[in-house]
């Protein structure tokens, strides 16, 4: 009898913990540019890139820096601050997930390449937004023998519909989404760029802002309800 009890005591609290993990609040940010207004999540499975993003946006480090790298049909690419520091001097352990992928407006942290990086940790400040572009099912299948690569159903539709950039996959720490403003995004893009792909025109971030009180509950039992379940 006691063996029964501990064992719906350990599955009470293992569902506890589910629902905990299901219902914990997704964490939305404004990143005001000076084409436009751009909205964000971050994730909850790659906390330790969400809680040093938060960190630095509520230090204000991003408030005032440029998108100093942008490629036309790839990503643009922020994160020093305004007075020229590339980053605040660490890393962030690697939090790649196959869940999270490369596809257009995904949010992913930049970082050194394999040579002098094989663990693949991310810059610490260090950021990009995938503007991508669409591949047909016969190149994701021909990137697929030559890399060695298995893209799952939803990446094969991302890059199908929406487009991305799938090469990046499994590289690179994804560790949110654009919501809104996937044109800014196309916007900043098309900016015309000289050396180093650095915009002639500078393009600001004036401000990434939390969004308290925005964020929805994860609860997959409630789809119905969208006051308190993101999709």
């Amino acid at each position: 009898m006691k063996k029964l009890i501990i064992a719906v005591l350990v599955l009470a609290g293992l569902t506890c913990s589910a629902q905990q993990k299901n219902t914990e609040k997704e964490t939305f940010v404004t990143i005001k540019t000076s084409m436009g207004t751009i909205k964000a999540k971050l994730y909850n499975d790659t906390p330790l890139h969400r809680d040093n993003f938060i960190k630095l946006v509520n230090e204000g480090w991003y408030n005032g820096s440029p998108f100093h790298r942008v490629i036309r049909e790839f990503m643009i690419q922020g994160g020093q601050n305004k007075d020229g520091r590339l980053d605040p001097g660490y890393t962030i352990p690697a939090e790649i997930k196959d869940t999270h992928f490369h596809k257009k407006g995904a949010l992913a942290a930049a970082r050194q390449p394999d040579q002098v990086n094989p663990k693949k940790a991310s810059s610490g400040s260090q950021f990009y937004i995938v503007q991508g572009k669409k591949f047909d099912e016969n190149w994701l299948n021909m990137y697929e023998s030559r890399s060695g690569k298995v893209f799952s159903a939803r990446q094969r539709q991302a890059y199908q519909t929406t487009g991305g950039s799938p090469h990046l996959d499994g590289d690179y720490t994804v560790f949110g989404e654009v919501t809104e403003g996937l044109d800014i995004v196309d916007k900043i893009a098309a900016v015309k760029t000289g050396n180093m792909d650095v915009p002639v025109e500078p393009v600001t971030i004036i401000s990434i802002t939390i969004d308290n009180g925005k964020g929805c509950e994860k609860n997959c039992e409630k789809k119905g309800d969208t006051k308190s379940c993101c999709n």
